[in-house]
């Protein structure tokens, strides 16, 4: 990490308290999708290599299903003739995948509706996959051996990834998979955010989360677990964020400082985040960088408080806000629950039974919270205002990531499966 003077330190915070203090546009929901097209969720089914494509809202119904692995058996002919990939590719199965090939972790559609951008972990890399046809559009293999969460830029003409055992994220050009830029993260590079205006990357580091080094007092053994904020255009660096510092200085020494999903609020001042271990989420002031609330969810009596056996260190994952602000639902994923939590006064709803939700969405009108049930092969739609579950929808094995996005009007998808 480069030496910064506290002078330069200090601009670079000015810069950005300046950038976050400016109101954001009025928060709504996404605007209607241009002419031809439709708005439409895409659920990445990570252990079946598809994606389901459901209405954004009302009833939530499946429209089609995508094949996000057409070229299996071309990737694996690959990693059975290179012995470090398939060490890579089997500690991948058998560590973060639980037992099963990590094949779709997060997609992104174009902004024409004509393709849909996929992170793949066990094949390292992202494709761009034609929505009409099903074939492969481009390929960009990551550097190192597995790549994880992406996050598109605001007028979608950039997709960033995170490739997990080089701390790097790579910066793409969405129509054809060109690397544009990349940085260097923390160790095990996870969660990225562009803000509003485009003019900065955040990205989430969340260190060695697959070793059963889990007691509070071995916390340190799971590396240099940071958040890295970058200019956007240069791609260099402007801010490290050091979360065990913010922690410890409101007496919470035992807390992991692995930030795992965060969300921020509509005008960009405060950022929400969830750590490893913890059922619950702090509250960061971005100006005056500092944790100003903690949120402390119920605990299932049935989850045990052996950390080893929680899916690689969460205990809950999974944060999205209500357009204006006012509402934060959090995926309780080892409790197995859901719930809608005040923003003001910081009052969870009813806690919404899910089986390992894994990722918390909203919905195209921003009236509902959308979470992923991996444990139940299905979506689950919860009412904002109500905190009350309105729908289930079914679809493939172990669904992570749900993200809006676009498809043409008519469309049906390219298989029938």
């Amino acid at each position: 990490m480069p030496a910064f003077s506290t002078r330069h330190l200090g601009a670079v915070a000015a810069a950005l308290a300046l950038t976050v203090a400016t109101p954001a546009a009025t928060a709504s929901a996404a605007p209607d999708a241009p002419a031809g097209l439709r708005e439409v969720m895409f659920v990445g089914n990570n252990w079946d290599g598809t994606a389901d494509v459901i209405r954004s809202t009302g009833d939530f119904a499946r429209i089609g299903r995508i094949d996000v692995v057409p070229d299996k058996a071309e990737r694996m002919a690959e990693i059975n003739a290179d012995p470090i990939k398939w060490i890579y590719f089997q500690a991948i199965r058998n560590g973060v995948g639980e037992g099963h090939d990590q094949l779709v972790d997060d997609m992104y559609s174009t902004p024409d509706g004509t393709s849909v951008v996929v992170s793949r972990p066990s094949f390292a890399d992202v494709v761009s996959v034609d929505l009409s046809t099903g074939d492969i559009n481009w390929r960009f293999p990551v550097s190192g051996y597995r790549s994880d969460h992406m996050a598109v830029s605001p007028d979608g003409t950039r997709v960033a990834v995170s490739a997990s055992t080089s701390n790097t994220v790579h910066v793409l050009d969405i129509r054809t998979g060109e690397q544009v830029g990349s940085f260097g993260t923390g160790d095990k590079p996870h969660e990225n955010i562009f803000t509003r205006d485009g003019r900065y990357i955040w990205n989430m580091s969340i260190g060695d989360v697959n070793t059963a080094l889990d007691a509070p007092w071995l916390d340190w053994t799971k590396g240099d677990r940071r958040i890295t904020v970058v200019d956007a255009k240069t791609y260099r660096q402007v801010k490290v964020i050091d979360m065990r510092q913010r922690l410890d200085a409101i007496g919470l020494g035992d807390h992991s400082d692995a930030v795992r999903p965060a969300v921020f609020s509509p005008d960009e001042s405060k950022l929400y985040f969830q750590v490893s271990f913890f059922n619950g989420f702090f509250e960061y002031d971005v100006a005056g960088d500092r944790i100003t609330r903690t949120k402390t969810l119920p605990k299932n009596p049935a989850t045990s408080e052996d950390r080893t056996t929680w899916v690689n260190d969460s205990r809950h994952h999974g944060l999205s806000m209500s357009p204006d602000g006012a509402r934060i639902c959090v995926a309780g994923t080892m409790d197995d629950y859901a719930t809608v939590v005040n923003r003001d006064t910081l009052e969870e709803g009813p806690l919404v039974p899910a089986a390992k939700p894994y990722w918390a969405t909203v919905s195209g009108d921003g009236t509902h919270c959308v979470v992923s049930e991996s444990g139940a092969d299905q979506v689950t739609a919860i009412d904002f205002a109500t905190g009350e579950k309105s729908v289930s929808v079914p679809v493939g094995d172990h669904p992570q990531r749900v993200r809006i996005g676009r498809v043409a009007a008519d469309w049906t998808g390219p298989s029938a499966g």
